[in-house]
């Protein structure tokens, strides 16, 4: 009682602080010792299951789908398919198929009626504050930063194949030049766990393991994850030219674990790095252990391939994003601790505490809420405004170019036509000399406001972003940030300080309290350093080490033992640059010296 009582005075003190000096602005170790706080007062005020709303436990409901382990494997060293057995005291926590959880309290969880879903409009919102201008380049990264998100959240969510019956009805402004009308949009698909008819907040499941296990390359069941593999080495199909083969039922998709005929060009290229990736890590293996069968070499191939895409991301992708000093000490500390990178890799976990030794390697923990990924979570990740809508495509070997394209041009088939035409080296340094778009308001792709779908439909995403935000029973803006322990904006004018944006949020709104999530967290001020505000930081506080904390395959079981010796070492040799150059050494010029393969790399020019 005692230690809870000091516990909460602290986070009021830390909270006190933080409104008259924002942790940004700290010194670099107050700095750090305030986000240590905040994440305490996350993780015991921001946590809430969703699986007894209107039922005993929804994980009984998806109990009979927890597939046996393939012949051979075993569930104590290997991940399943659909992220079953992670938790061996709750098999199904985690798993394809379970709900979803909340980052707010379930009485906060907006229950909009129709009136609400459609005020302002979703499509007046998308024309008037999202729909992209003039480009705003964001000149610190390179597109690779916008393509490994997307890259990412396809291991990390998706809510299915939308509802096509009774779609959504999105009122247009006269003069509207949306092609079909009335705009309609599918509805996000009922969760099948649910009690027909049943009181409480709206639930929703994720399609695929809401666990950090690379499932965009391994696929969420056993049946999608055998199509990938060749059974034989361990090893993933790729073609004579090594690469993905493609789905014909899918309109020509490339077969990856997350199969999706939006793909554009970027994304593609990263899928099949890293199938190209584990291919060699199966080679290695078998190289160290050549008693091992094809399973065994396959699983510890995923286990690796999976941790090192997790570091990078922890201590690349996002530092990229983030440098504002404090963060990326609080990032590497995530992975390595305080004593760093150097003690963790020569002496290993000095102490079992996380803040000194990281997080990998140490105890596993809920933080008493049943681990799965939020709606919120999925909501702060609508970063669409960082993809371009024209590229330039340039030669490695001289930087001339080679041709010009849309963002049109790289999605699909077309895609898939553009790496044949001009070859993966090629691509890889044209996106990696070139910026993304800059999280900020009039910036989101026009290509994307008028998107083909494989079905057959056109979508705007920005109005599809914002409509599903409301019908996920996802906070408006001001009480995200009162519900994350922000300073609440009373006005226009405290939420952002931009004048042109003041009014037209004003235009569109009326009040502060009704502007969206997204529109919110695209208009306010930036920290010095950051890709992004303090509103969507504050969730990353909490998820980015909750989505480590709670993996026993990333804590407890991180271990020699289940990775092996060569796995181990392979995690903590390697970066993206390293893989990169691993598979096309010919980008060396390109990425010579450079310690972040999300920072724009070298312009290569003819001796």
């Amino acid at each position: 009682m005692l230690e809870d009582l000091i516990s909460r005075q602290r986070s009021r003190a830390v909270e006190t602080i933080n409104r008259l000096i924002p942790w940004h602005r700290l010194p670099l170790w107050l700095g750090l010792a305030n986000l240590g706080e905040l994440r305490q007062t996350l993780r015991a005020e921001n946590l809430y299951d969703t699986n007894r709303i209107d039922t005993d436990d929804a994980h009984e409901h998806v109990a009979a789908t927890v597939q046996p382990a393939p012949a051979g494997s075993d569930v104590l060293r290997a991940r399943t398919a659909d992220g079953s057995y992670n938790d061996l005291e709750s098999p199904t926590m985690g798993m394809a198929g379970t709900r979803f959880g909340r980052n707010i309290p379930l009485s906060e969880v907006g229950a909009p009626d129709s009136k609400e879903l459609m005020t302002p409009s979703p499509r007046t919102v998308s024309e008037a504050l999202l729909a992209r201008g003039a480009f705003v380049p964001a000149t610190t990264l390179n597109i690779f930063a916008a393509a490994w998100i997307q890259f990412m959240t396809r291991d990390w969510f998706s809510h299915g194949e939308n509802d096509p019956k009774d779609p959504y009805e999105v009122p247009l402004a006269d003069g509207d030049a949306w092609p079909k009308k009335p705009m309609q949009v599918r509805r996000t698909r009922r969760d099948p766990t649910r009690c027909p008819m049943s009181a409480g907040p709206s639930t929703f499941t994720n399609d695929v393991t809401h666990w950090w296990d690379a499932s965009q390359v391994y696929g969420s069941d056993a049946g999608a994850q055998k199509k990938l593999r060749t059974m034989e080495g361990g090893k993933l199909k790729l073609d004579d030219n090594g690469r993905l083969l493609v789905d014909p039922e899918q309109g020509g998709a490339e077969l990856t674990g997350f199969v999706a005929d939006t793909n554009w060009t970027p994304i593609s290229l990263l899928h099949t790095l890293f199938v190209r990736e584990h291919n060699v890590i199966c080679t290695a293996l078998h190289n160290a252990y050549p008693e091992w069968d094809d399973e065994a070499l396959f699983s510890h191939a995923r286990l690796i391939n999976a941790a090192l895409l997790a570091k990078i991301h922890t201590v690349e992708w996002t530092p990229a994003l983030l440098t504002n000093p404090t963060i990326t000490q609080a990032l590497r500390t995530n992975w390595w601790g305080v004593f760093g990178e150097k003690i963790k890799n020569n002496l290993g976990r000095v102490v079992d505490d996380e803040t000194l030794s990281g997080i990998p390697g140490g105890e596993r923990d809920h933080f008493g809420v049943p681990y799965a990924l939020t709606e919120e979570f999925v909501g702060v990740y609508r970063l669409h405004s960082l993809v371009p809508d024209d590229f330039t495509l340039r030669e490695l070997r001289d930087h001339s170019v080679r041709a010009t394209c849309t963002l049109d041009e790289m999605i699909g088939m077309k895609g898939a036509e553009l790496i044949t035409k001009h070859g993966m080296e090629n691509l890889f340094y044209s996106f990696g000399v070139s910026h993304p778009g800059a999280l900020r308001l009039h910036n989101y792709p026009q290509h994307l406001r008028k998107l083909d779908r494989f079905d057959g439909t056109t979508v705007d995403l920005a109005t599809v972003d914002i409509l599903r935000d409301r019908e996920r029973g996802l906070p408006r803006y001001t009480a995200f940030r009162r519900l994350f322990h922000l300073p609440v904006p009373r006005t226009f004018e405290e939420l952002t300080d931009n004048p042109d944006w003041q009014r037209e949020l004003r235009e569109v709104y009326g009040e502060v309290d009704k502007v969206d999530l997204l529109t919110g967290t695209l208009a306010e001020p930036l920290p010095d350093g950051m890709a992004f505000g303090d509103s969507m930081f504050r969730l990353f506080i909490l998820m980015a080490s909750r989505r480590l904390n709670s993996d026993r395959f990333f804590t407890t079981d991180f271990t020699p033992e289940v990775y092996s010796p060569v796995g181990m070492d392979w995690i903590r040799d390697n970066t993206m640059v390293s893989v990169i150059l691993r598979h096309f050494p010919g980008l060396a010029p390109a990425l010579a010296h450079q310690k972040n393969a999300f920072w724009p790399w070298n312009t290569v020019r003819l001796s």
